[in-house]
């Protein structure tokens, strides 16, 4: 009995040691004769009074399928247990006033994407920051969670797999280790690529071993930082190729989906295309949220709305209801008005099912993609949907699937343009067209790909060449604290390039102290640092004092940018307070918040620029 969880936990015991330690809950012991203590038993079996198991939340997905009416996913975590059983029990109320079931999907400290053994400052200064913590999440299964909606956590990362033991101890039917695969999680963090595909591995292995469900990959992570459907689909079934490996039941494996809610028809064609060779029995879609919300959280409610009705049209087995608010983590309330307002288009919405040319066309265009993609990756001449089955993956060796897919993304095959990986090799460029789809600049496509099996704008794309360092000064940017959220800071380092600036780039995950010797040792004359864990007003202080420290804080402009506030109830506070005082309190010249226009700093920095050479 779990003896692939058990040796897992024998080769990382130094890891689970820490894991323990640094979040301070109970993880299994190795014991002198090698024998483990202190793990659970594998799903099914009671936890506080309730059966759990995977397969409650795959009895959910089945019925889904049958009714046409997908489950909802809602998102709620705070940073205690006690807020986050009380926010939770407004969603509740709402789901048993219309009859229904939620898959709740409780967000997870952020900074366990960071490797507890190499990483514990950092997570001693984001403690209990961008969701719920290890022991927060014991204590709200203790207090009831779960016991009528399933719960499932957030387990990406440097180390998936110690939160997987910990979501097994802690009682959680499910779990979510996408992206196992995705190329911005190499080199994010601590760990270098091939480390994090492997650790993905493990995490998969546990998980069929305890019977846990799994969020195997993710489309939408992709999506996000400007991949195409037709390489996340490639990187979806290679996800997929490591979980038959691991052998996880089907039944336990769902693949998670953005839908963007302008091309209804390019939403159903990539679910479609999901669908005819995906292995994973469940469809888990998102919403893809505006990147410059509107101050209308009616508007951006209607928004949606939209993407709903693709869910629903498309087939989709789970889908995450959204929040209208334009920061942080939702409310219970605001949360269970997005519950009750997207049953609502389930039930009003009539199930029908949309034939239409372009739907064909494009569902084709993304298979083409990810097969060439995936035929480049094994060295093959071409392969067929109809080939990718069970018995494709198990051709190849465990270690020797891992080893394609970490030289595909060294060699720019797996690619995507903001991809984080510091030992991956990018290169493409993609560009949204009007109709809502992502397609390559010609000329800009992943590597070694068959210039016919992509699909690219035919917009008018002026690609930038390498800027022209134009300007005297020099400038650095960084996110500080356990935050790898780097597309704001992404904007703001191309803005600033492009207007002719020398920029020093440390990505995500840096010490403020880090930051501060970094600038005084290159001798930068503006320093931006971001964080959207809500964690600025003591992070950006530390890159202050540090500066002060080291006596050129006078010398250095110093900027701030992420949210302010990662509760939705308490950014209002914090903006009237720089309304009113400035952003002195935040250690920083400065602040520009999300929806900020790059632009505006750039502006802001040249006013300060002349204003110190008068």
């Amino acid at each position: 009995m779990q003896e692939r969880t058990k040796q897992i936990i024998r080769e990382d015991y130094e890891r689970v040691q820490a894991y323990e330690r640094v979040f301070g809950v109970e993880m299994p012991k190795v014991l002198e004769d090698g024998s483990i203590s202190g793990l659970p038993e594998p799903f099914p079996r009671v936890v506080n009074g309730v059966e759990r198991s995977g397969y409650r939340i795959a009895e959910l997905g089945r019925l889904a399928a049958q009714s046409g009416i997908p489950v909802q996913n809602p998102i709620l975590g705070r940073n205690t247990a006690e807020e986050t059983y009380k926010e939770s029990l407004e969603m509740y109320k709402v789901a048993e006033e219309l009859g229904i079931t939620l898959f709740q999907f409780v967000h997870s400290e952020a900074t366990r994407h960071i490797d507890p053994l190499n990483g514990a400052e950092l997570i001693e200064q984001s403690r209990g920051k961008g969701g719920i913590t290890p022991l927060g999440e014991r204590e709200f299964v203790a207090a009831g969670g779960g016991s009528k909606h399933p719960l499932r956590i957030n387990a990406t990362g440097d180390t998936p797999h110690l939160s997987i033991i910990n979501s097994l101890m802690a009682g959680f039917d499910g779990t979510d280790i996408g992206p196992v695969i995705h190329v911005h999680f190499g080199g994010r963090g601590i760990h270098d690529y091939k480390t994090k595909v492997i650790n993905g591995y493990k995490a998969l292995q546990i998980c069929a071993e305890n019977n846990i469900f799994v969020q195997t990959d993710s489309h939408k992570h992709l999506n996000n930082i400007g991949g195409t459907d037709g390489m996340a689909l490639a990187m979806c079934l290679l996800a997929e190729g490591l979980a038959i490996h691991a052998g996880l039941p089907r039944g336990l494996s769902a693949i998670q989906m953005n839908v963007g809610g302008i091309n209804l028809l390019a939403d159903l064609a990539v679910m479609r295309a999901f669908k005819k060779v995906m292995w994973s029995e469940f469809l888990i879609v998102v919403p893809e949220t505006f990147q410059n919300p509107p101050a209308d959280l009616i508007a951006e409610q209607a928004h949606f709305a939209r993407m709903a009705l693709s869910a629903k049209l498309g087939g989709a087995n789970f889908y995450r209801p959204k929040a209208a608010e334009n920061v942080g983590i939702p409310t219970g309330a605001s949360m269970a008005k997005a519950i009750w307002a997207t049953q609502n288009v389930f039930e009003n919405t009539a199930s029908i099912t949309i034939n239409d040319p372009e739907i064909d066309r494009r569902e084709a265009e993304i298979l083409d993609e990810a097969m060439a993609v995936l035929a480049r990756v094994f060295g093959l001449k071409e392969l067929h949907p109809e080939e990718i089955r069970p018995e494709f993956w198990l051709k190849y060796g465990d270690m020797e699937l891992v080893d394609l897919i970490v030289a595909a993304g060294k060699k720019g095959i797996l690619d995507a343009p903001n991809a984080g990986g510091w030992d991956l090799k990018r290169g493409v460029k993609t560009h949204r067209d009007k109709d809502g789809i992502k397609r390559y600049v010609p000329g800009y496509g992943p590597v070694g790909i068959p210039q016919d099996k992509l699909a690219f704008t035919q917009e008018s794309i002026r690609v930038k060449g390498k800027p022209v360092i134009t300007q005297k000064e020099k400038v650095l940017l960084a996110t500080v604290g356990a935050d790898a959220h780097v597309v704001g800071i992404n904007m703001i380092r191309e803005a600033f390039e492009q207007a002719g600036y020398e920029v020093i780039y440390l990505r995500g995950m840096n010490l403020p102290e880090t930051v501060a010797e970094v600038a005084a040792e290159a001798k930068v004359d503006v320093v931006g640092v971001s964080n959207l864990l809500g964690l600025g007003q003591i992070l950006f202080n530390r890159v202050e004092q540090r500066l002060k420290e080291l006596g050129i804080r006078d010398e250095v402009i110093l900027m701030g940018g992420g949210r302010i506030a990662e509760k939705e109830e308490e950014h209002a506070q914090v903006q009237e307070k720089i309304k009113n005082e400035g952003t002195r309190f935040l250690g920083v010249d400065g602040f520009f918040g999300p929806g900020t226009d790059p632009r505006e700093a750039i502006i802001w920095v040249q006013e300060r620029v002349e204003g110190r050479r008068k």
